[in-house]
């Protein structure tokens, strides 16, 4: 079937040779620029995408998603874990006691956040077995008053304080015995039974797991603090605390990890939307250079519209001449654009070409992740662009008078 003229004429433009050679340069230089304009979207979108995605993977890997606090306190941890349990959605309850303490070996120490847990539970709840790098998180709960208790550590607060396993350890939390001296911190001897890695520096620098009897005797806690509950379907988290009430009674009010993480998620959303809007500009100088090569087409074509005009098509016609031939541009760039944007993310993200630093980033590489949406958000908005940019030197051509056009031509 043979093409409409307009498609004919604008291909013909398009790739011109000889004396047009200049205006096809042009139109490469245009094309050249949205691929690379485009190209920089798809990648810096994939790279934020990514970074979102596996701080929040990493995050609920080693918190709960769900934290659950009662009115008058948790008396029965057993029972109360096993009550949330039965709630819809909920697929592991554990129990846990948090607060802050000092830990010293003979070769460094450091602050840290002292976690009583009960290992049977944990781990329906946290990655934190699966993250153990040596020994047994059931360790923990190993041993009496006659020995010394157990501790599970990250392995980058292993190395501030240059320890392994078998080696003892200082435990110190302000929550003090009464003396004649007055409030004395408490003070246990421990040792370390395990060394663990949930890829987050925050976590493996600043962790220590214990079982819940030495926790209650170090921070003075005579019931445990919080349930920690996993579900799911993350993104159903505010449902299943909504639900927890309803089910349970009023005395139950919980918190989930959205709304604990919520500064940086949002942080990370404005940095992502800043990053786009910025790159976002290279596609409009690109479609900047769309404009100027259809114009200067414009006016080295004027005899040729003269004549198309002077034959009967229409302006209409004349139009889309132009529209098409700035069209083919925006799409063949975004396509390309796109394509190469996909493969160097995901050769990035399969190789983990990009390293950083993990105290800083809290991931040891950089992660190129592309949704689908986006991709096609931006592949859409190319063209649009592109399309958008069309106009004007189109609707010059098809206002061209041909008297002046053949006259001065």
């Amino acid at each position: 079937m043979t093409p409409p003229f307009e498609v004919h004429i604008a291909l013909r433009y398009l790739f011109a040779r000889r004396k047009q050679a200049f205006i096809s340069v042009i139109s490469l230089v245009s094309t050249l620029g949205v691929i690379v304009g485009v190209m920089a979207l798809v990648l810096a979108l994939a790279l934020m995408t990514g970074m979102q995605r596996e701080l929040r993977n990493r995050i609920l890997g080693a918190t709960a998603h769900l934290f659950v606090w009662k009115h008058g306190g948790i008396t029965d941890y057993q029972a109360e874990s096993a009550r949330l349990r039965s709630v819809r959605g909920v697929t592991g309850a554990a129990p846990a006691i948090i607060g802050k303490a000092l830990i010293s070996s003979g070769r460094g120490e450091a602050f840290i956040t002292l976690k009583g847990i009960d290992p049977a539970l944990e781990r329906s709840v946290t990655d934190i077995e699966s993250a153990m790098k040596s020994g047994r998180l059931d360790d923990v709960a190993t041993g009496d008053d006659a020995l010394l208790p157990g501790i599970v550590i990250g392995v980058d607060l292993a190395k501030t304080l240059g320890v392994v396993e078998g080696d003892e350890v200082t435990v110190l939390t302000p929550q003090g015995n009464l003396t004649p001296m007055g409030v004395y911190p408490r003070s246990r001897r421990a040792r370390v039974v395990g060394r663990f890695s949930l890829g987050l520096y925050e976590f493996d620098s600043a962790y220590g797991f214990v079982s819940l009897p030495l926790a209650r005797r170090m921070l003075d806690r005579a019931e445990v603090d919080v349930i920690e509950l996993r579900i799911d379907d993350i993104y159903r988290a505010g449902e299943v605390a909504a639900a927890i009430p309803a089910a349970l009674g009023t005395k139950y009010f919980s918190q989930t990890w959205a709304e604990l993480n919520r500064a940086l998620f949002q942080a990370l959303w404005l940095e992502k939307m800043a990053i786009s809007i910025t790159i976002g500009l290279i596609v409009m100088v690109a479609a900047l250079n769309i404009v100027a090569s259809l114009v200067l087409l414009v006016m080295e074509k004027s005899p040729d519209i003269a004549i198309l005009k002077t034959m009967g098509a229409p302006a209409r016609s004349v139009m889309a001449v132009f529209m098409l031939q700035g069209l083919v541009i925006g799409a063949v760039g975004t396509l390309v654009g796109a394509t190469a944007g996909y493969a160097v993310a995901t050769v990035l993200d399969r190789y983990q070409l990009i390293r950083v630093p993990m105290d800083v980033y809290q991931i040891a590489y950089v992660p190129f992740v592309i949704e689908g949406a986006d991709l096609a958000v931006v592949v859409a908005s190319a063209i649009v662009i592109c399309f958008l940019a069309t106009i004007y030197p189109a609707r010059q051509a098809a206002r061209l008078d041909p008297v002046d056009a053949l006259r001065f031509g």
